[in-house]
């Protein structure tokens, strides 16, 4: 189990991998370590002229946020080489195993202006050094991807707080890229802001072929125990996946 560790009393700074094993789904856990992620590693779709620009940036030259400098100082890695010592952040998260048993860690990083995908370990308890950005400086969390024909899907959300947002959707045919952005794949009342909820899973219906379910976060921060989830199908049209608000469906939409 992987999962995201804030250090008690240190507020939101710490942006920790933790990663822990059990037997079963349900625990007992036994934690293994947390830290930041691939430490001393730059990103491998990061060519040699980047790389010469990343030499380049100075955090004093950028100590004003939101300019348009600034921005553009983070899309070509500026907090990257800022964490590059200690390790990449990471928040918001997932998890996805592909067919050939390769797992990856998909999260926020960079301040939660960029989605990273690191590959793991083949035991999956740790990385192996190699990962990419996605959407710099674009401000995205809460990932959930899925594969359907050789194309990687990935659902996101941008970063409101507890507040719902707009969602965003990427694919490639490669999982380390180049990722491409599509309009808001949510159709329906509230599809602006994903029906009052946050991307947080896709999950691949077992025994049905091309049946995936797109769950998201209902979040109440002032009622944690009342927070509720949605639960919807993902369809296709042309291709390409959208998912429709639906008062109430069972799994027999599915073919």
């Amino acid at each position: 189990m992987w999962f995201h560790l804030e250090l008690k009393g240190k507020g939101y700074a710490a942006a920790r991998a933790g990663v822990a094993v059990s037997d079963t789904p349900a625990g007992p856990y036994r934690f293994i370590r947390s830290g930041r992620v691939n430490a001393g590693k730059l990103p491998v779709d990061m060519d040699g002229q980047a790389v010469a620009v990343l030499d380049t940036l100075n955090a004093k030259n950028y100590e004003k946020w939101w300019t348009p400098e600034w921005t553009d100082a983070v899309n070509k890695g500026l907090i990257v080489k800022r964490d590059l010592d200690g390790g990449q952040m990471s928040r918001d998260m997932t998890l996805y195993v592909d067919e050939d048993g390769k797992a990856y860690h998909i999260y926020s990083s960079e301040e939660n202006l960029t989605l990273q995908i690191a590959e793991l370990s083949d035991d999956y308890l740790s990385h192996t050094g190699n990962y990419v950005r996605v959407a710099p400086a674009g401000h995205n969390e809460a990932p959930a991807i899925f594969k359907k024909d050789g194309t990687y899907w990935m659902i996101t959300s941008g970063c409101t707080g507890w507040a719902p947002n707009e969602a965003r959707m990427f694919s490639s045919s490669s999982i380390f890229g180049p990722w491409s952005q599509h309009p808001n794949p949510c159709v329906g009342p509230k599809s602006e802001l994903t029906f009052g909820g946050q991307s947080t899973y896709i999950l691949k219906v077992e025994g049905k072929k091309d049946a995936f379910i797109f769950m998201a976060d209902i979040w109440r921060p002032e009622h944690p125990s009342d927070a509720r989830y949605i639960w919807l199908p993902v369809q296709f049209k042309e291709g390409i996946p959208y998912v429709e608000w639906m008062d109430n469906w069972t799994l027999d939409f599915f073919q």
